[in-house]
């Protein structure tokens, strides 16, 4: 029976034997404090569970990915259940190249603790009155100083490759903030691979999530060469349910597919071998085909146009943008407000650090936190409009 037991140098050697040459092993993994290695777990299946078990992973299901919370029906995406999906596409994914999967599945479920309530334009707001905010920097800052779950070391204390991975990640919506991790070398591929997870996750969903909320219809997209590209099993008497259901796997096959074709062909074109010659290429590896970046091009743009950008979502997230430049200027003026622990991080700080000190409590929030902050401090009851539609 014991030779059915799988120990981390078992774990280890059966990764070293079935991955690609060009993925990342865990056994080469190094972590800023120096801890005992586990016995069953990998390195990078301990970070993974690591930002799982974290306050600020559970509080993602109370931030706005898209509809702020409270708008539109129960089904749409929260932060939580989009880092989820996406977690999900980047493991599969990782599993068809030969990359490793526990480092992608800690990179993609880390990727967006650091955002602050009321979505990117939560983050935009932030960034606006305090002179800078990042949620990559912010998700860094996280999982490496403000969670508090180990007596020796402050933060989570992940693998570098991890902590990298979280700095290095990119999409339409995400730029690099600072390089502290290897600032010389291009992210691993498992990062890269998270990078296009969260993209093929947001743009499934968000198509789902636009019909579902009303906002957008199914005509809206009959222009797009991706929509013709994934209707072709739709049947017109097909139940709503079970379209939107068939549309959004239809759409993450579509993308994940092209990933996978593409990469390889670019990993073969650049001749690429070893770790190292991922980290040295001055070429992206993983991105999708020439054809999908123009259909994916083409349906961005009508979801910025016809779904970030509608009435109803700008008119909420306006509620919310209010939300946090109202409390970040009276937690600046009377920090009284504040709670025991960050009124004494705002004492021990200069003025611009006091600046930092409530932009990071703010980004903290989410949204329903920040709307009952709103109301404690200021007396004002605010609706989302359209919350309940």
């Amino acid at each position: 029976m014991s030779s059915y037991i799988r120990n981390r140098a078992a774990l280890e050697s059966a990764e070293d034997q079935t991955l690609a040459p060009w993925a990342v092993r865990s056994m080469d993994a190094r972590r800023i404090f120096t801890e005992p290695s586990g016995e069953y777990r990998t390195q990078f299946q301990r970070d993974w569970n690591r930002v799982v078990h974290t306050r600020a992973f559970r509080k993602l299901e109370y931030k706005t990915q898209v509809l702020p919370y409270g708008l539109g029906s129960d089904f749409v995406r929260n932060r939580l259940t989009h880092t989820l999906e996406a977690t999900q596409i980047g493991v599969g994914i990782a599993r068809a190249l030969g990359l490793n999967e526990d480092l992608v599945q800690a990179i993609v479920l880390a990727h967006d603790l650091g955002h602050p309530p009321f979505g990117h334009k939560g983050e935009d707001e932030l960034r606006r009155i305090c002179g800078h905010f990042n949620h990559n920097e912010h998700s860094l800052r996280i999982v490496t100083e403000v969670e508090k779950r180990y007596p020796g070391f402050p933060g989570l204390n992940l693998t570098i490759d991890v902590l990298e991975g979280i700095e290095k990640h990119e999409t339409d919506f995400d730029r690099i903030g600072s390089y502290r991790f290897n600032p010389r070398l291009g992210p691993s591929l498992e990062a890269l691979v998270s990078n296009f997870a969260d993209t093929v996750a947001y743009r499934a969903h968000d198509i789902e999530d636009g019909v579902e909320s009303h906002i957008l219809r199914e005509t809206d997209f009959a222009g797009l060469r991706f929509w013709r590209r994934i209707e072709g099993e739709l049947q017109p008497d097909m139940r709503p349910s079970l379209r939107l259901a068939r549309i959004t796997r239809r759409a993450i096959n579509s993308m994940v597919e092209d990933v996978v074709r593409e990469t390889a062909r670019r990993l073969a074109a650049a001749k690429v071998a070893t770790h190292d010659d991922v980290r040295q290429a001055r070429r992206p590896l993983v991105g999708f085909s020439r054809e999908m970046s123009v259909e994916q091009g083409e349906l961005a743009a009508l979801l910025m146009d016809s779904f970030y950008l509608a009435p109803k979502v700008k008119d909420a997230c306006a509620v919310g943008a209010r939300v946090i430049s109202d409390l970040y200027a009276r937690y600046l003026s009377d920090p009284s407000h504040l709670p025991e622990q960050e009124r004494a991080k705002f004492a021990a700080a200069d003025e611009r650090e006091r600046e930092l000190v409530v932009a990071h409590w703010i980004a903290g929030m989410t949204d329903r936190y920040a709307l009952r902050e709103f109301e404690r401090i200021f007396g004002e009851h605010l609706v989302l409009p359209g919350a309940g539609w």
